[in-house]
């Protein structure tokens, strides 16, 4: 279902013009009442949010009921799930640039995902026009927010979400992928509007998702992971060329 670009902003006046501003709240996720994460996101979707952060945290291992419905006036979601493990004292707090902040050691930020299986083999054609094929009506009103894409190996949009949050819209296409029961994502696609982060590569290998790609440049630890993974990572991904930084054999060229 999407949602009304509209919804995901806020006029502003300025100049003597009147603007259209992506909104940024807080999301605090609650597990059974307990107060678990605060992120800042773009108010929608939040089920799929707190599902997908919970799962890409190894935390959850299938979809839970996140009722009653959200409150959004009080920008708080409540999954009721029984956690694989107890975080203890670690708690969470993410801005909208960073998925990883306030997490104290890198332990914590290691992905315990298995090697990603073969997968499916794309054209670099195909993997180069991913980026066109987003919808993002609220990033064409705004200017200010990030998209995530799940793709089937020819190239069919099956979800997309926007964000202020680029973490926050692979999060909400993760939890609607674990709601809809397609994870792992072992034959899909998965395209970023942005950059290619540590955090992304990771969420993505544990989703299960072979082949990322995205419009800008990936980080060093991005590069490395996605090669620890064995995951197709592919940076530049625009004006029909794309950069494949790991994971080649799944990327099939044109003939000549």
């Amino acid at each position: 279902m999407a949602v009304d670009p509209i919804r995901l902003s806020a006029p502003v006046e300025h100049d003597g013009v009147s603007d259209r501003v992506a909104i940024e709240e807080p999301l605090e996720i609650r597990v059974r009442g307990e107060a678990l994460a605060v992120t800042m996101r773009t108010p929608g979707h939040d089920e799929e949010l707190a599902l997908g952060f919970l799962y890409g945290e190894g935390l959850i291992a299938a979809a839970a009921p996140a009722g009653p419905p959200p409150d959004l006036e009080a920008n708080t979601v409540d999954v009721d799930a029984q956690l694989r493990f107890d975080p203890g004292r670690r708690r969470f707090y993410t801005t909208s640039s960073c998925g990883v902040c306030g997490k104290g050691a890198l332990d914590e930020v290691a992905v315990h995902a298995p090697q990603l299986p073969d997968g499916p083999q794309v054209a670099r054609a195909l993997l180069a026009d991913l980026p066109e094929r987003l919808r993002q009506p609220a990033f064409e009103a705004t200017g200010g927010l990030h998209a995530t894409g799940l793709f089937d190996p020819t190239g069919a949009l099956l979800i997309v979400r926007e964000d202020v949050g680029r973490h926050n819209a692979m999060d909400k296409v993760v939890g609607r992928a674990l709601l809809d029961g397609f994870l792992p994502l072992h034959g899909h696609v998965l395209c970023v509007s942005g950059r290619l982060s540590f955090e992304l590569v990771q969420k993505a290998a544990v989703a299960g998702a072979p082949i990322l790609v995205g419009v800008g440049a990936p980080t060093s630890l991005a590069v490395e992971l996605a090669a620890d993974r064995a995951m197709t990572l592919c940076g530049f991904a625009r004006q029909g060329d794309v950069n494949v930084y790991t994971g080649a054999q799944r990327v099939r060229e044109e003939e000549p």
